[in-house]
């Protein structure tokens, strides 16, 4: 059967001829692949799809504990602050203390985090944050500092690149010029900064993004919060504040004030019968408590004390002399002089020296109707003499008491005018120092007396 083997034999060829084939190989091979082992295959390849999800590779960087910062060739890390939320809490005026709750948030690369060489494709994970290492940060002028993270999570990008927010709750030590308190405006610091130790260091770059959040510090009030870069290069934050006047000026300006006037009105009052020395003795008593008030709402002592310490004193001394000034013009109205020592009699009023004196020419009188009964006459004339004598005597007692009163009143006049003119110029002695700049504070100054060559410990700043 030539016919029959002549077709077998153009078969066999062809077969071979595709066999030869690296294209029909290729595909032969992979129909019996796909035949053989497809369905093992494909279930491998689920399993590893799921275990390569992000949870793996999270996983996978919290295995390997990269608690310790990353250490590259220089030993130094660099972390950038993105963004910084500023907001105060309270401002302490007498201690000077500031509390503040700070958000910041960074951004700091740690290469053994990143998975750029490998063949995940998530851009992102996120770990916990107490399973890798998170960086410090320093308050030069912090007296009190606490550091909580803002989340419990931190994000990681492919790179390495580690994304955080961390919340500082600090209270910082700050001068602020109160002299001319309650109308003052300053400026706080806040010292953000990194640390370096030997040859490694934690270099911060904080960005201008700084932010504030509106809250209610008392009678203190936050303007704006700046980055200031120093002279010396320096950064630091801020504060700009000020006070709201109006609650100083109500319990504390405004009764000094009145009680002032209240005492120099008061000289209008007859100083014969008390009442004014009891009005004063009132009004002494009423600023004092008012002392009391702004000794625990001011600081005592300091480079720039408040002028109204200097006021308040002012006003007592005055206060104190007012009240002096009316006790002695009451003795002076009654005695010819104001000391104990010089009284002659006890004449405490005219109507009781009248009283007496009418008792005494009674007294005579009956005298003379005696004597005249015994017929007398030498008697009676030496009776009529005494009578005269003491009715001179006593209109004589009354144009001195009289003249006692009209100086008590000239001086008591002179008083109300020397108290008068010395409180005018003490105002405009009063509004032309508020108008000048005489005190000055350096809020700075915990950097000038640190001292920055000590090879152990110093501090680094850097701009972004």
């Amino acid at each position: 059967m030539p016919g029959a083997e002549m077709v077998l034999h153009r078969r066999i060829s062809l077969l071979l001829f595709l066999c030869s084939s690296p294209l029909v190989n290729s595909l032969i091979f992979l129909w019996l692949i796909t035949c053989w082992s497809g369905p093992i295959v494909f279930a491998a390849g689920n399993s590893t799809k799921a275990a390569c999800d992000r949870r793996c590779v999270a996983n996978d960087r919290v295995e390997k504990e990269l608690f310790s910062p990353p250490q590259n060739d220089n030993c130094t890390i660099v972390v950038n602050i993105t963004s910084i939320q500023y907001q105060m809490l309270s401002f302490d005026t007498k201690g000077m203390e500031m509390t503040s709750r700070i958000k910041i948030n960074m951004e700091w690369m740690d290469p053994d985090l990143g998975w750029i060489n490998e063949r995940y494709r998530f851009p992102t994970i996120i770990l916990p944050v107490d399973k890798i290492w998170i960086p410090g940060i320093v308050l030069d002028n912090g007296v009190d500092t606490t550091v909580e993270p803002y989340t419990k999570d931190v994000q990681v990008r492919r790179d390495g690149t580690v994304t955080h927010a961390v919340v500082l709750f600090t209270t910082v030590s700050c001068e602020i010029n109160l002299f001319s308190y309650p109308f003052v405006t300053g400026s706080c610091p806040v010292a953000i900064n990194g640390w370096s130790q030997k040859s490694c260091e934690l270099k911060l770059q904080i960005a201008d993004n700084v932010s504030t959040v509106p809250s209610s510090g008392g009678e203190w009030q936050v303007l704006s919060v700046n980055k200031i870069v120093d002279s010396s290069e320096r950064v630091y934050l801020e504060v700009e504040l000020s006070i709201n006047s109006f609650g100083a000026v109500v319990t504390l300006i405004l009764p000094s004030v009145l009680i002032m006037l209240a005492d120099l009105v008061s000289f209008a009052l007859p100083f014969e019968g008390g009442e004014r020395n009891s009005l004063k003795v009132t009004l002494v008593l009423s600023f004092t408590m008012f002392l009391l008030i702004l000794n625990d709402h001011l600081p005592n002592g300091g480079r720039c004390s408040p002028l109204l310490h200097y006021h308040f004193s002012f006003c007592l001394v005055c206060l104190v002399v007012s009240m002096l000034t009316s006790i002695v013009l009451t003795r002076l109205s009654v005695e010819d002089s104001f000391l104990l020592c010089r009284r002659h009699s006890a004449k405490i009023h005219p109507s009781n020296n009248s009283k007496t004196q009418h008792d005494s020419l009674d007294q005579e009188k009956d005298t003379g109707v005696i004597t005249r009964k015994s017929g007398d006459l030498a008697s009676e004339v030496a009776s009529l003499q005494k009578i005269v004598y003491f009715l001179e005597n006593l209109d004589k007692e009354v144009e001195e008491k009289k003249s006692q009163v009209a100086f008590a009143y000239r001086l008591d006049r002179f008083c109300f005018g020397f108290f008068l003119s010395i409180y005018i110029i003490y105002v405009i002695i009063i509004i032309s120092i508020t108008r000048t700049d005489i005190c000055k504070v350096n809020n700075l100054d915990f950097w000038h007396n640190s001292n920055f060559g000590d090879y152990h410990f110093y501090y680094l700043y850097g701009d972004p």
